[in-house]
């Protein structure tokens, strides 16, 4: 065959495989998570389907396969079948150009550069991954106006405005690394790290938590999961799924966190390469592995520990911190490589906006609490009552009244207290 027929061959072959890979990744990290969760919660986790639970995404995907599927009676038919494997198909085209080794892994010949392992190696591969990912939302809308319900379009609704808020933080936050590689090309870009002699992370540590803060808020994971909310729109734009159907958006979201820690690796962790080291045993691809596992891990970690934020918050959060912090450092690291500054001076200067940007944090976190009303109904609450509102709080200076000739304890008297 010519060199343009293996080079097709090749691709396709790829493509099932990294098909294969991620559907197979998905399902053992559903029973990673619920087994580190577990431990996090001093709990067992499930450890019955095979050795230490092994098998228990096998028996999670008999069980969605026979499930019961619904569909409203108001549903849009096309459009809510659509939905789910829309979802699917966006979150497994962004891992097309994710490099797991470099062009010369497997040799130097026309054949071997075609097996190279990744599927394909296009020059604007960082700007490929941001097109296709802000494409995802689309069949999370879909997913929720398709319904026919009005929280899953609340929650369809919250998801478009979350990914537009947090796009541009993206974008902003890796364009100090793309100055420093000079390359779009994600294996230009770890050829840069290696060459320079460090990680972009070091140069770009602010760049770095935007990247991975806005990422998580990409891919809707805690505490930036509020297009599901199950306690204000139950469950959101999965409200009306079921069965296989809601299993694949669980498989879309999964996906979207393998895809978000690979692309952390590659940018800042110098991807499948350990300093000049490209592998274990000629593997290249185990520094790679070993990156992203620690990625994933701390996805599950900030699930276990941080609580669901606040709607308000969360585009506060996004357009008054992100954004002004993703623009400094992009100005900053402009100002470096303009004048051809040392690299290390780009990495003060981002851990010293850090650094200033948490005590600001502080200082106006003291300054609120110290501003909220002391009663102890609205103190918590962080709200001012109306007048009109009376609240009844318990007063524990007397004690309860045994009424005479009965063994029960009276109501607590209380006193009616207005804020």
């Amino acid at each position: 065959m010519s060199d343009v027929a293996w080079a097709v061959v090749a691709a396709v072959v790829k493509s099932i495989i990294a098909i294969v890979l991620l559907l197979t990744a998905f399902a053992y990290m559903t029973l990673i998570e619920r087994r580190v969760i577990a431990r996090f919660q001093r709990r067992v986790g499930p450890n019955r389907a095979g050795p230490l639970g092994v098998f228990q995404p096998v028996a999670d995907a008999v069980k969605m396969a026979f499930k019961e599927q619904f569909m409203p009676a108001r549903a849009v038919r096309f459009t809510f079948l659509m939905a789910p494997a829309l979802a699917v198909f966006i979150a497994l085209s962004a891992f097309a150009v994710i490099p797991l080794g470099d062009r010369t892994t497997w040799g130097t010949s026309p054949i071997a550069r075609a097996w190279a392992p990744f599927i394909s190696d296009i020059n604007v591969g960082i700007l490929y991954i941001l097109a296709i990912s802000s494409l995802a939302v689309y069949g999370i809308v879909l997913a929720g106006w398709s319904s026919g319900n009005h929280y899953s379009l609340l929650g369809a609704l919250r998801s478009a405005a979350q990914m537009v808020s947090y796009e541009v933080s993206i974008g902003l936050s890796i364009a100090g690394v793309l100055m420093f590689a000079g390359s779009l090309n994600m294996v230009d870009i770890v050829h840069a790290q290696v060459h320079q002699g460090i990680w972009f992370i070091l140069a770009q540590p602010l760049g770095f938590i935007l990247y991975g803060i806005a990422a998580i808020a990409e891919v809707n994971r805690a505490p930036f999961d509020l297009p599901e909310a199950e306690q204000e729109l139950v469950a959101g734009y999965l409200t009306e799924f079921s069965g296989l159907r809601w299993s694949l958006f669980q498989m879309a979201e999964y996906i979207n966190m393998i895809t978000t820690s690979s692309v952390l690796a590659t940018l800042f962790l110098g991807g499948w390469t350990l300093g000049k080291l490209d592998g274990i045993l000629g593997a290249p691809f185990i520094w790679y592995g070993i990156k992203v596992a620690f990625f994933l891990f701390i996805f599950i970690w900030l699930r276990a520990t941080l609580p669901r934020i606040r709607y308000d918050q969360l585009m506060r959060f996004g357009w008054q911190v992100l954004l002004p912090l993703s623009v400094l450092n992009a100005l900053v690291t402009a100002v470096v490589i303009a004048f051809d500054l040392p690299w290390w001076i780009s990495g003060l200067a981002g851990l010293f906006i850090l650094l200033i940007a948490s005590a600001v944090y502080y200082l106006r976190l003291r300054a609120r609490r110290r501003a909220m009303p002391t009663t102890p109904a609205t103190a918590d609450l962080d709200l001012v009552m109306p007048s009109s509102v009376r609240m009844a709080t318990i007063d524990p200076s007397r004690p309860p009244v045994m009424p005479a000739n009965t063994t029960e304890v009276a109501d607590v008297d209380t006193t009616v207290a207005t804020p």
